[in-house]
């Protein structure tokens, strides 16, 4: 596979990590500050997979932010969806991957009309739902982007969805100093508009650029 020389940008909390394969195991600390930096590396630029056979999405019907119940299924229908897989307590992949999507859509914004954005679907959903409840949910992705859609519920169910992409996902469980560690897979998962199905997948490597290239792609169905 060539490789090039490639400058790319990255919006990032209190911690940057290189790269995490498989599940990523996330701590406890707080990640607070959020800036966008520009990082030059020298490595595949391409950070999304079109999937040959694409992802049912899954039947999950879950509590949102407001409390109120939340059919992903039904709500995200005909809509451009991005799903994502994390917890607010992490303090690396989870926060860097949401800022990252949530800047590249603010520079997408900028660039296309208001109505082509409207029907898209940000979704995060947790890994820790005993301590991410509907509030600390509201609270954390109100400083990364508001509209992006938080979903909390039944441990299993969420378990169960997160697999059905090929997502492993495994109960929250404490380091030897105590602190809270939830592994779980940071694959993103973008569905078409045309066919609700999951085509793309994004690993842990997408940069604010590799979205912003994307996302025009992905409001329409189309292949990155």
């Amino acid at each position: 596979m060539k490789t090039r020389k490639a400058r790319k940008t990255y919006a990032v909390g209190a911690l940057l990590v290189a790269a995490v394969l498989g599940l990523s195991a996330c701590g406890s600390e707080d990640s607070s500050t959020t800036s966008v930096v520009e990082v030059s590396e020298t490595g595949p630029t391409k950070a999304s997979t079109v999937l040959d056979r694409p992802f049912v999405k899954p039947d999950l019907v879950l509590t949102d932010t407001q409390g109120k119940s939340y059919d992903l299924r039904k709500e995200t229908e005909g809509k451009p969806t991005l799903i994502y897989f994390g917890y607010t307590n992490c303090p690396d992949v989870c926060p860097l991957t949401m800022n990252n999507i949530a800047v590249a859509k603010k520079e997408v914004s900028r660039k296309l009309p208001k109505s082509e954005l409207a029907d898209l679907r940000i979704v995060f959903v947790t890994t820790d739902p005993e301590r991410d409840t509907p509030a600390e949910l509201r609270k954390w992705l109100k400083g990364i982007d508001p509209e992006i859609v938080g979903l909390t519920g039944d441990f299993d169910k969420i378990q169960a969805g997160a697999l059905k992409l090929g997502i492993s996902i495994a109960p929250p469980t404490k380091d030897e100093n105590g602190k809270p560690v939830s592994e779980h897979g940071t694959q993103v998962i973008a569905f078409s508009p045309k066919t609700d199905a999951g085509y793309v997948l994004y690993d842990d490597d997408a940069t604010v650029q590799d979205y912003e290239k994307d996302l025009p792609k992905l409001l329409k169905g189309a292949k990155p």
